[in-house]
């Protein structure tokens, strides 16, 4: 019985933790505004501005502003859309002649409206994740269970992982990707745009800085991960 108790407890227990930590190293990162500066430099964003800012089609003189003014402008979406989307209306950069512009037409503002409301459920259920990884550690120090092995909780992840893959490989990335945007973003709401349309992707370079912020996630996860579960196996051990 206590066989088939944790055959169940595990798999909750290690996706509870993937979660928790997931919604830890996301908040960190929102603290440092994802290293955009970094990711600026890397992406080589300041060609990419002054490429593509003088063809959009709804705001002037985008291409004129500074990398700190880009810096900055970042800082204010990611604190936006961290809050709720509170202050999205509000950003807005600096023409030639003095005024200042909104950065986002309406349906930008909409689509980054629908990112906060999204963050928001993530974090009601990373909170919610690491409420219950934190009782089922209590649990186990007080059945004093024993961790399974790196070789298995190693094993398990691949086998969850390849399982996913397949899944994407077989139904397309492509497919898999617009899927998911239709299933989490209101019917009607714009969330592609083109760079001529758009100074929030310009400024982005989207989607290649999500893909800078997704590694950075990911090395963030792992060292939390393994730093989490070295304090966990001490703590069972000590259980005992």
């Amino acid at each position: 019985m206590k066989s088939v108790f944790c055959f169940v407890f595990w798999p909750i227990f290690f996706t509870a933790q993937l979660i928790g930590l997931a919604l830890v190293s996301w908040h960190l990162l929102a603290q440092l505004h994802f290293a955009y500066p970094l990711g600026y430099q890397l992406l080589k964003l300041d060609k990419h501005i002054a490429e593509f800012a003088p063809l959009n089609r709804h705001k002037d003189d985008f291409e004129l502003t500074s990398p700190q003014e880009h810096w900055r402008l970042f800082s204010e979406i990611s604190d936006a859309v961290q809050d709720s989307g509170r202050g999205l209306q509000n950003i807005s950069y600096t023409l030639k002649d003095g005024r200042t512009t909104s950065l986002m037409h309406e349906a930008e503002i909409i689509h980054l409206q629908d990112v906060a409301n999204l963050i928001d459920v993530f974090y009601a259920v990373g909170i919610t994740s690491l409420c219950v990884w934190l009782v089922l550690i209590a649990l186990a120090r007080w059945q004093a269970y024993s961790l399974p092995s790196p070789k298995k909780i190693l094993l398990g992840f691949l086998a969850g992982i390849s399982a996913v893959a397949i899944v994407v490989i077989a139904i397309g990335p492509t497919a898999v990707f617009y899927w998911l945007h239709v299933q989490v973003f209101p019917d009607g709401h714009q969330w592609f745009f083109y760079y001529q349309d758009s100074l929030m992707t310009t400024l982005m370079k989207a989607p290649d800085i999500f893909a800078f912020i997704a590694l950075l996630l990911l090395a963030l996860m792992i060292a939390l991960w393994c730093a989490a579960l070295y304090g966990i196996r001490v703590l069972l051990k000590r259980a005992k």
